[in-house]
């Protein structure tokens, strides 16, 4: 018998007018933005730019926990710069992501272990395996 998933959080957000000048806030208040069309002067963000953000915060996380298992200090400078393209093929929208991590102080080899543990644990990356091309490295 499976046990049913535990909510620990849900999100709510009501999104106005998509990307070409759009609004989106959240229940709480406390997400209140306005879209653009990537590249355009107009001022606001887009979804590529939420989307790399959140999985930046979550992966980092991730390698946390990661860290943490394999009894491995993290540093406190970790950062991970995400990249988010939208790309056309054909008449066909879809994204690609490049998650650039930095673990200060930790061998290439530890941090590429703390690294792919987190990928297999952070949900953004639960959420995008088989979806879409994600590359992960260490820098």
């Amino acid at each position: 018998m499976t046990q049913a998933p535990k909510v620990l959080y849900t999100a709510h957000q009501h999104t106005t007018g998509g990307r070409d000048g759009g609004a989106s806030r959240s229940s709480d208040g406390r997400l209140d933005i306005k879209f653009s069309v990537p590249g355009t002067p107009a001022a606001g963000t887009n979804p590529e730019q939420l989307l790399a953000a959140g999985w930046s915060a979550c992966f980092i996380g991730a390698m946390g926990l990661a860290a943490r298992k394999l009894q491995v200090v993290m540093p406190a400078e970790a950062a991970v710069d995400t990249e988010i393209d939208l790309v056309l093929t054909g008449d066909a929208y879809a994204l690609q992501a490049r998650l650039n991590v930095s673990l200060p102080g930790l061998a290439h080899d530890v941090a590429r272990a703390v690294a792919d543990a987190a990928h297999q644990t952070c949900p953004y990356s639960k959420a995008t395996r088989g979806n879409i091309e994600v590359a992960i490295n260490i820098v």
